[in-house]
């Protein structure tokens, strides 16, 4: 019979190798758009800096030279493509069909499993407003932090 449990495995030292922890990964918020949590609103801002987190660690968990890093991002700025629902809210004249160009700056510090540290930074607005018409809110925000994560990811020189 060909049963063979998971301690007569690691008995034998033919377990894999422990896993890694995946990386941590910390947003906070720079002084720009601190100065417009209150205009933007602290749920969209929170929700946005969420987003930055988990695009973030989706792909650093796909690279192993990301594995028990410490990943401290700082979102700089945001730019939303539609009003926010505060925005809306302090200016009843707003709406949700208006459009603009957005985007986002983010700068921060990646530490490494073996300590070695590095800075990175990656901003993208867009420029074009005829991307802009079909966008949700933070459509052009969403766009930068995916962009990041992934040459974050591939390692690129931020």
């Amino acid at each position: 019979m060909r049963i063979v449990t998971l301690a007569a495995i690691a008995a034998f030292g033919l377990a894999a190798p422990a896993l890694a922890a995946e990386p941590q990964v910390t947003v906070t918020y720079g002084p720009k758009l601190e100065k417009k949590i209150d205009e933007y609103g602290v749920r969209d801002v929170d929700r946005l800096a969420e987003d930055l987190r988990r695009s973030v660690l989706k792909e650093a968990a796909r690279t192993p030279a990301l594995d028990d890093a410490r990943i401290e991002l700082v979102l700089e700025d945001a730019v939303p493509n539609r009003p926010t629902f505060q925005q809306m809210s302090d200016k009843p004249g707003l709406s949700y069909e208006s459009f603009g160009v957005g985007g986002a700056a983010i700068s921060g510090r990646v530490t490494l499993a073996d300590g070695t540290t590095r800075s990175v930074s990656y901003r993208w607005y867009e420029t074009d407003i005829r991307w802009a018409w079909p966008s949700g809110t933070w459509s052009d925000a969403e766009q930068t932090f995916d962009r990041f994560a992934s040459r974050l990811a591939r390692n690129k020189d931020l």
